[in-house]
């Protein structure tokens, strides 16, 4: 009697699918239809004797031979089996009730499932007990042969051959026969429209619902071609987002390309994706006769270096395959480490998707929703759809996403209109527009079957607007839990039994209450839920509707402090109500209004994209009635304000008269105000007439470099102040873009010129190579790097510079595309080095041969032969400075030095290596705990410490440069120039005394003076910072930062503590940030400071002028000029932190020398540099700086950008001092890790090159 066939539970078999992908890659087979196509079976095979007398051919129908031929199906299973596969996949691709419609098979789609699942699962089991290895089935889910997003008609591009309801049934049918015939998994496969694959999701979830076994759910999309996008236009990391709310147990990619195509798409995709990532491509692309050329060993060696390279948990094959193919790719395989995944990738991230993905982080920027496809709020929308003007109501989406709405809300409650067939009609044609379709939907309805017609039409990951607890709690969560299987989020009114909250109390109280019961009643993501505290209408004449705008934002601030992860969303046109008509009026208080409840967390809300005047130029009289009536301040508001819209010259009663009063300014100043106020009417003819002021701009491109960017400046700081709205950001754009579209052809036309004036005088240049050169991604520095090219340029080598912030693949592909011979990478910061190595690791992936050079102020040969070199199977040569680059770059490329030169390099790498690993065995380290008893003794019970003169920020915006520059610092500008004085003049101004680089230095110096005299005089460059003082204390290793009243941690600065056994006495400290705050057991009270500034508010623009003359000795000057300002700043600030703002030390008398020389009382430390090596840290900062206000914004790697800026924390106690962290152990590491809560590879990539271990 056979043995019983394994069926495990859900909760065995993820334990044991776990163990097993933790240890190793699995194997899933290979394609079934290959197989089938070798054997030339004919129809009356297909047929055979359980439908020979069938209507309709069969041919082709691969499905039904699990019922007329089970044993062909049966030994192609066992063939994989033999070949290494632990997945085998049922034969059911086509096995849906819609696929087996073309062959009148339908009525078997159960039967054809049920059998499938059996055979498959009958093989498993005989190899499973040969082998004693596990073996699983896959039940395979097909795409079906019709699509929910596309339309199969061009002529109408709003109807569909199904609808979600007949695709989830027909998925459905096969679901039911996978599960009954014993299937371990799901898999829904071969994506090429998301919207089926959510279909397939949502049946699958019911079929648990209903009974059904639950098994785990794999996912598997398809890239159709070299876009990165599936066949409905979605990007990867979009289709993760519009799959992911199931959670799938893996997901990954198949078909469509072969494994050298799919590659650069499976790595984006693992990089957002926390849970294991299958790929499974065809044997290369197919032929001119639709065969696949690509052998099984060169299958496997792609997907081996998808696994070397920690891509991939499950590898297998798709189209061309066979069992052939499965064995060399499972032996190629079997070697690496599976891919590691994160599990908090998006923690604390509310996802959502059109066709491209959006993520709205903690520090994320405003997002609009635009409001104008709401029949409800728009009239011309309503016309156009009840007359049924589909196409042209389609414009008005277009427009709403070209003026800035990041997620377009679409509502049709209107009880003259069948709402679900509208809604179901307009959004199948915005899924026809990809410039639309784009950005998330929210679909706005309080009808429920509306919402729900919106929904089944959508791919990406959508928001609902809205449901409450006004009808109970089980209506409630009935209607969350069917939202949740479709994967919305969804925004909750605050309503509840009682009716809608208007008060901020009641508003927290629901919102609370609704958070509780849909993350503890139903596991809803907190990330998805979106609080509604309703945006009501003040200004009514009554009382109490006064406090409405106050409520609304005090209730927000509330929910963003105590419901984590939620967001807080409105419809902000509700605020405004009481003056419908007057539409001046009602934009500047929903400018107004937003500027205050944004500062209070609003990550969200509806608004009218493009329809916000920016606060700073709401005229004084109106904004202070705005603030007024917002705040409730003026018990007269209410009349005052209708007053001023009697005064308003009307055209209607709804607009102003327009005010062409500016029109009477000089043509710059013209140019200057059509762009903050995204007037386009005059810019041509303006444009135009600056361009003929030849002695103001004797080139056209001046006109962009002058009045155009001059506009742009100011837009760019108000919208970084808060003070602009995206919408309005764009419109400036438009604007921009009008003008120099104007310019182009005078442009081309004036190059075209210079080009004849230069024939026959130039001769074609030969150079003496080609030099690729680039920072890394993440960072933004790169005066070294210009340093550097200028100085090989002079020396005959065509220099290709790609700027700040490069990815590998631009740099590799520069690389081929400009026939390069050296590759040469730059970074400041240590992030950087990770880029670098993994820049290193993709050239020896790809087979680059080129040598590789590495730079910049970060960078150190020991570092490159111990971290980099390894990584690549070429020459990596450390730069010190320009001065030495000629040398290498000369032996690189000199046949008859290379050899040698590269020799004598590997074999001191090979001695930096030993004795660095050596230093390693010898150096010894006190434990954590013995460390932290080695602290400082400061006494802080007889300790004082001064308060601050105001606690919070203080914001400093165009700062007089005037008063930075005698705080400048010069010894590091003539470092930058690489002169350096012998002793006893190597000091600034000693260094002009050197007899052998003085009078360089000189020149050099009064070049400086020039360029800074003019950038001053002509304030070209802006000094922005913001510093900040909150109470304190020390526990342990942290800084808990507090609010005003030391009632509550808002936030907290983390540190690390000196580890590394010096050996010269038992007294040594072992220092950590953290000491030089009194620690939460002492009674005294002490404060830290924060601060951040930049000078490098306008250096492109300078650098783009010089770059235009082919001047870069200039634009060094200008990058190096802007980095002693910023420095300089930073020096001015916390003398005025000392002397001012804290005040602990109120009679300090110290000159510049002396300041440079940290001569003064406390510190200044900052994240990234020795004392706090860990550039994380700057995010808890900017959170309490608001930095991002003042447009310092942290790149992926946490560099500062503009790359002129400086940041710091300040310590005010007298025995406080700078100190090197250095080297320190896994257990810090371990321990650093549970304080920040950050996944220990996370912590030990960012500190690396402070880890006093190999990480394995």
């Amino acid at each position: 009697m056979p043995e019983k066939i394994k069926n495990y539970t859900y909760e065995e078999l993820t334990r044991l699918l776990s163990e097993i992908l933790d240890q190793r890659i699995m194997i899933m087979d290979g394609a079934m239809g290959t197989m089938i196509q070798q054997l030339s079976l004919d129809e009356q095979a297909f047929r055979g004797e359980l439908l020979k007398n069938h209507r309709k051919d069969l041919k082709g129908n691969n499905d039904i031979l699990c019922l007329t031929q089970p044993d062909i199906i049966y030994n192609i299973h066992l063939d994989y089996l033999n070949a290494g596969a632990d997945f085998i996949e049922t034969n059911t691709f086509n096995g849906t009730v819609i696929s087996q419609t073309d062959y009148n098979t339908q009525h078997l789609t159960y039967d054809i499932n049920l059998t499938a699942a059996k055979i498959a699962k009958k093989a498993a089991d005989v190899v499973s007990r040969q082998t004693g290895i596990p073996r699983f089935v896959i039940g395979a889910l097909g795409p079906t042969n019709k699509t929910l997003s596309i339309s199969p008609s061009v002529e109408r591009p709003d109807y569909r051959a199904t609808d979600f309801d007949e695709m989830s049934d027909s998925y459905m049918e096969a679901i039911r026969g996978l599960l009954d015939g014993g299937a371990d998994i799901l898999m829904v496969e071969t994506i090429f429209d998301t919207a089926n694959a959510k279909a397939a999701i949502y049946a699958i979830d019911c079929a648990f619902e209903n009974g059904y076994r639950r098994v785990p759910v794999f996912v598997s999309g398809t890239i159709v071609d070299k876009s990165g996008r599936t066949l409905s236009g979605q990007t990867t990391e979009a289709f993760v987002t519009s799959v992911s709310h199931k959670k799938p147990f893996c997901l990954g990619l198949n078909c469509a390309l072969g494994a050298k195509e799919i590659r650069f798409f499976i790595e984006a995709l693992g990089l957002v994706t926390p849970t294991y990532v299958s790929c499974y491509p065809n044997a290369g692309l197919p032929n001119t006769f639709g065969d696949y050329d690509e052998t099984p060993e060169m299958t496997a060696k792609y997907l081996s270096e998808f696994a070397r390279d920690g891509l991939v948990n499950i590898v297998g094959g798709c189209c061309g395959t066979t069992p052939d193919h499965i064995r060399e790719i499972s032996n190629s395989v079997r070697s690496f480490a599976p891919r590691k995944f994160r599990t908090d990738l998006f923690h604390n991230v509310l996802k959502l998707s059109g066709l491209e993905p959006m993520y709205i982080r903690p520090d994320s920027l405003f997002a609009n929703i635009g409001e104008r496809c709401n029949v409800a709020g728009s009239k011309r929308f309503a016309r156009l759809i009840s007359s049924g003007q589909f196409d042209e109501a389609l414009s008005v989406a277009k427009k709403q996403v070209d003026l800035g709405a990041q997620v377009l809300d679409i509502n049709m409650d209107d009880g003259l209109l069948e709402g679900e067939i509208c809604m179901k009609r307009f959004l199948n044609l915005v899924c026809s527009e990809p410039e639309i379709a784009k950005v998330p939907i929210c679909i706005d309805s309080s009808n429920f079957d509306i919402i729900l017609a919106g929904l089944k039409c959508c791919q990406g990951k959508c928001i609902v607007n809205s449901i409450s607890l006004k009808e109970g709690e089980k209506d409630f969560l009935e209607k969350a839990k069917i939202l949740q299987r479709f994967g919305a989020a969804v925004v909750v009114m605050a309503f509840d039994e009682e009716g809608q909250a208007a008060d901020y109390k009641r508003k927290v109280d629901i919102c609370t209450r609704s958070y509780n019961l849909l993350v503890n009643e139903i596991a809803f993501d907190p990330n998805d839920i979106i609080f509604d505290p309703n945006i009501l209408t003040i200004a009514t004449g009554v009382e109490e509707h006064n406090q409405y705008g106050i409520n609304y934002i005090e209730a927000t601030r509330i929910i963003k402090a105590t419901l984590p992860g939620a967001r807080v969303s409105g419809g902000v046109s509700n605020f405004s109500f009481s003056f419908r008509g007057l539409d001046v009026i009602r934009e500047a208080m929903h400018s107004v209004f937003l500027y205050h409840a944004i500062k209070a967390g609003m990550d969200m809300g509806i608004v009218n994209a493009g329809s916000l005047p920016v606060y700073d130029d709401i005229p004084k009289d109106l904004l202070l009635l705005c603030e007024n009536l917002l705040w409730d301040k003026d018990p007269l508001g209410t009349e005052k304000m209708l007053e001023y819209g009697q005064k308003l010259k009307s055209d209607g009663g709804r607009r102003m008269e327009i005010d062409e009063s500016w029109r009477q300014s000089i043509v710059d100043k013209r140019i200057e105000h059509a762009l903050i106020k995204g007037i386009d009417k005059y810019i041509v003819e303006d444009t135009e007439e600056a361009r003929k002021c030849t002695e103001k701009y004797p080139r056209p491109l001046n006109v962009i470099e002058g009045p155009l960017m001059n506009g742009m400046n100011v837009v760019g700081d108000l919208f970084g102040s808060g003070k602009m709205f995206l919408p309005q950001v764009i419109k400036s754009a438009r604007v921009m873009k009008k003008a120099v579209a104007h310019l182009i052809p005078f442009m081309e036309k004036e190059k075209e010129e210079l080009l004849r004036l230069g024939n026959g005088n130039k001769a074609k240049v030969s150079h003496k190579g080609t030099i690729v050169m680039a920072t890394v991604k993440g960072d933004v520095h790169d005066i070294g790097k210009n340093i550097v090219g200028v100085v090989l340029a002079c020396n005959n080598y065509n220099i290709i510079d790609l700027g700040v912030m490069v990815s590998c693949d631009k740099i590799l592909k520069a690389a081929t595309e400009h026939n390069a011979d050296i590759i040469g990478l730059s970074g400041l910061i240590t992030p950087s080095l990770g880029e670098m190595i993994h820049v290193a690791s993709e050239m020896k992936r790809t087979n680059c041969k080129l040598p590789l050079l590495i730079g910049g102020a970060t960078t150190s040969r020991t570092h490159t032969a111990v971290k980099i070199a390894p990584r690549y199977n070429n020459p990596v040569i450390h730069v010190l400075d320009a001065s030495k680059s000629v040398a290498v770059v000369g032996a690189l490329l000199n046949d008859s030095l290379r050899d040698d030169f590269v020799e004598d390099v590997e074999e001191e790498y090979v001695e930096i290596r030993e004795d660095y690993y050596d230093s390693l065995k010898e150096r010894k380290y006190f434990p954590l705990e013995i460390a932290r008893s080695k602290r400082p003794q400061i006494n802080w019970t007889d300790t004082i410490p001064v308060r601050p003169s105001f606690l919070g920020r203080k914001i400093f915006d165009d700062y007089n440069l005037e008063e930075i520059v005698p705080y400048i610092d010069w010894k590091p500008f003539f470092d930058v120039w690489q002169l350096r004085g012998k002793y006893p003049n190597r000091g600034y101004p000693k260094i002009f005394k050197d007899k052998n680089i003085g009078m360089e230095a000189k020149r050099v110096f009064d070049d400086a003076q020039r360029l800074l005299r003019d950038i001053i005089e002509r304030k070209r460059l802006v000094a922005r910072g913001a510093v900040a003082y909150y109470p304190a204390r020390s526990n342990m290793d942290d800084i808990e930062i507090l609010n005003e009243d030391r009632s509550d941690v808002i936030a907290v600065l983390h540190g690390l503590r000196q580890q590394v056994d010096n050996g010269s006495s038992s007294q040594g400290l072992c220092y950590c940030i953290s000491d030089f705050i009194a620690p939460k057991d002492c009674p005294c009270k002490d404060y830290i400071g924060l601060f951040t500034v930049s000078a490098g508010f306008g250096v492109d623009e300078i650098c783009s002028e010089f770059m235009e003359n082919n001047d870069d000795y200039s634009i060094i000057m200008t990058k190096a000029l802007a980095d002693r300002l910023a420095e300089a700043f930073a020096e001015l600030i916390h003398e005025r932190t000392r002397k001012e703002f804290w005040g602990y030390d109120t009679d300090e008398k110290l000159n510049a020398k002396d300041l440079h020389s940290v001569k003064y009382k406390g510190i200044r430390p900052a994240p990234g540099y020795p004392s706090q090596p860990d550039h994380t840290e700057k995010m808890t900062m900017w959170k309490l700086l608001g930095a991002d206000e003042l447009g310092i914004t942290l790149t992926e790697s946490l560099a500062m950008n503009p790359a002129a800026s400086v940041c710091g924390l300040y310590f005010a106690n007298a025995a406080s001092v700078y100190f090197a962290v250095g080297k320190i152990t896994k257990e810090q590491i371990d321990d650093y890790c549970k304080r920040k809560n950050m996944k220990l590879e996370t912590v030990e990539q960012w500190l690396s090159p402070n880890l006093a271990y190999e990480i394995e």
